[in-house]
C-alpha cells in the first residue's frame, strides 16, 4: 500500500507532537498516472511504426503502475476489531522502476533494515562514484558486468582503509553496503552506486571479538589516486571479459548488436546522452530550462571529489556511530525512488517540466520533455529482471565469518564464537515492515486513532478481491 498517501490533515499526538491522519492514496489523480495513461500507448504506436519493440518486461512495468493503488484492479476490506471502522486497501504494483508509491515504500523498508539490523554504531561514510557514459550503457545492457565492476570498486577502497589502519589484509577488514541507482536528477539514465562504508577497520586479533579502528577522512590527494586506480582496474576488468578493446589512444566497446526490433537501445542512448528518444526531434539535444544565473563561486562539494578519465569519486558525507538518525535519514536517501511527483508539472505549451532539486552550475533548474519522449525516459530507468539492486560486501555480507559479531541483528556467521552472545531465535528473523509501521516510523502518522484504523493487528480481513493476500 503505498505511503505517499499521507495528507497534510494534523491532529495533536503524544507528548504535544502532531501526528498525521492517513488518507488513501489516489494515484489516478497525479500528474505522473494521467501522462502515463494518456501517452504510453502512444510510445509504443510510434516505437512500432519504426519496427521496433520495448521488452516485455517494461512493459509489464507500465501496465502494473497503471494498476498499482486502484481498487478497480484488486484491494482488501479490513475492518477494526474494536470499532468496526471499515477501510478498503488497494492491491500495489511492488514494481522497481518508476512508480513513486512502491519505491517510497521501498526506502522505508531498505532504511530501516539498514539502520536498524545491517549497520553497527561505528561511523560510516557514503562513497559515490559514477562513470562514463559508455559504461553507463554497458551496465544497463549487460547488468553482469556491472557485478563485476562493482566488485573492482568494492576492492580497491576496502583496501586502501585497511592499509590506511596499517594492517595486512588478513589482519583487518572492513564492510559495505552498495545500492545501485540508475537514475540522475534529470530522470535521466545514470546508473551510479552509492556505497556506503565502514568508516573504519575491525581488527581481529587473538581470538578476541573484532575490534573498530577508525580511519581519517580521505584528502583530495587520496581520492585521485583512488580513482585513477579504480578507473585502470576497471578498464582492465572489462578487457578480460572481452567487452573492452583499446589502443593507445583510444578505447571502445566491444558489444554484440542488438536486434533491430529492439527499442531499448536508442532509448537508452537517449536516455544516457540527455538526448530526445522519440518524435520528430528524435537525436536532438533534451531541452534545458535555465533560470539562475551560472554559478561562479567555487563548489565546497568538490572539496572531497575526484575525476579521472570519466570516473567520478566523491566521499564527502558522513555520519557518526551515535547519530542513529542521520544513519536512517542517509540509508533512504540513497534507497529513494527516481521520480518526486511535486516536481513534475505541464507547461502552457503542453511539455512535461520536471524541476531540478539541485539546479546545475550552469544555471538550469528544470527539463521539458515532449509527452511521449517522457514516458521513452521512464522506460530507460526500469532495470532488468533478476538484478539486484543492493549489494553487501565484507564483514557486511551474509557468509562473512564476522557478520554475526557485528551486526545489530547478530545473525549470521560467528555468533558461536563469544560465550555471551545473544542468539536470535529463528522466530526473530527478519520480516518486512507492516504498513502501519512504515506510516509510523516515515511519517508520524498516528496509527492509535480509531479513525485511522492502520495497526491491523487489531484488524480483521472481512473481504479481498483476486487470490492474493497481503501480509501486515
Amino acid at each position: 500500500m503505498a505511503i505517499q498517501g499521507a495528507t497534510a490533515m494534523q491532529l495533536p499526538g503524544r507528548q504535544g507532537f502532531a501526528s498525521t491522519l492517513y488518507e488513501r492514496h489516489r494515484p489516478e489523480q497525479t500528474l505522473l498516472y494521467q501522462l502515463i495513461a494518456a501517452h504510453y500507448p502512444a510510445l509504443v504506436e510510434q516505437l512500432a511504426q519504426q519496427g521496433k519493440s520495448l521488452p516485455a518486461h517494461v512493459h509489464r512495468e507500465f501496465e502494473a503502475y497503471l494498476k498499482c493503488g486502484r481498487l478497480e484492479h484488486g484491494f482488501l476490506r479490513v475492518r477494526c476489531d474494536k470499532c468496526h471502522f471499515e477501510r478498503l486497501v488497494a492491491f500495489s504494483c511492488k514494481k522497481r522502476g518508476f512508480c513513486p508509491s512502491c519505491g517510497a515504500r521501498r526506502m522505508a523498508e531498505t532504511a530501516a533494515l539498514l539502520a536498524d539490523e545491517v549497520f553497527p554504531d561505528v561511523p560510516l561514510r557514503q562513497w559515490v562514484i559514477s562513470f562514463p557514459f559508455p559504461l553507463r550503457y554497458l551496465f544497463a545492457a549487460h547488468p553482469q558486468a556491472m557485478g563485476k565492476v562493482l566488485g573492482v570498486v568494492y576492492r580497491a577502497i576496502s583496501t586502501h582503509l585497511i592499509h590506511k589502519v596499517g594492517l595486512p589484509l588478513v589482519d583487518g577488514a572492513t564492510g559495505a553496503v552498495t545500492l545501485i541507482q540508475r537514475f540522475g536528477s534529470a530522470l535521466n539514465l545514470n546508473i551510479h552506486f552509492h556505497i556506503l562504508f565502514l568508516d573504519g577497520v575491525y581488527v581481529y586479533r587473538d581470538n578476541r571479538p573484532p575490534r573498530f579502528q577508525r580511519v581519517k577522512a580521505p584528502d583530495k590527494a587520496e581520492l585521485e589516486e583512488l580513482v585513477q586506480l579504480i578507473s585502470q582496474r576497471v578498464g582492465r576488468c572489462l578487457e578480460r571479459q572481452g567487452l573492452l578493446e583499446q589502443d593507445t589512444e583510444s578505447a571502445w566497446l566491444e558489444l554484440e548488436p542488438a536486434e533491430d526490433t529492439d527499442a531499448m537501445p536508442q532509448i537508452l542512448g537517449s536516455s544516457i546522452s540527455y538526448r530526445i528518444a522519440v518524435g520528430p526531434q528524435q537525436g536532438r539535444k533534451a531541452f534545458m530550462i535555465r533560470t539562475i544565473r551560472p554559478l561562479d563561486r567555487p563548489d565546497p562539494r568538490l572539496e572531497r571529489v575526484a575525476k579521472a578519465n570519466g570516473f567520478s569519486l566523491h566521499a564527502g558525507v558522513s555520519c557518526e556511530g551515535n547519530q542513529k538518525d542521520k544513519r536512517e535519514r542517509l540509508c533512504r536517501y540513497i534507497s529513494r525512488p527516481a521520480v518526486a511527483v511535486p516536481r513534475l508539472s505541464l507547461s502552457s505549451t503542453g511539455k512535461v517540466v520536471y524541476t531540478l532539486k539541485t539546479p546545475y552550475r550552469d544555471g538550469t533548474t528544470q527539463v521539458a520533455f515532449e509527452p511521449v519522449d517522457f514516458i521513452a525516459r521512464l522506460a530507460a530507468l526500469v532495470p532488468k529482471p533478476r538484478v539486484n539492486l543492493t549489494r553487501y560486501h565484507g564483514v557486511l555480507a551474509p557468509n562473512h565469518r564476522w557478520r554475526g559479531l557485528v551486526t545489530p541483528a547478530r545473525r549470521g556467521k560467528g555468533i558461536k564464537s563469544t560465550s555471551n552472545a545473544e542468539v536470535r531465535k529463528p522466530a526473530e528473523r527478519h520480516t518486512a515492515m507492516t504498513w502501519a509501521q512504515r506510516l509510523k516510523r516515515v511519517f508520524n502518522i498516528d496509527i492509535e486513532s480509531a479513525v485511522f484504523v492502520a495497526d491491523l493487528s487489531g484488524s480483521s480481513l472481512v473481504s479481498r478481491t483476486r487470490t492474493s493476500l497481503i501480509e501486515y
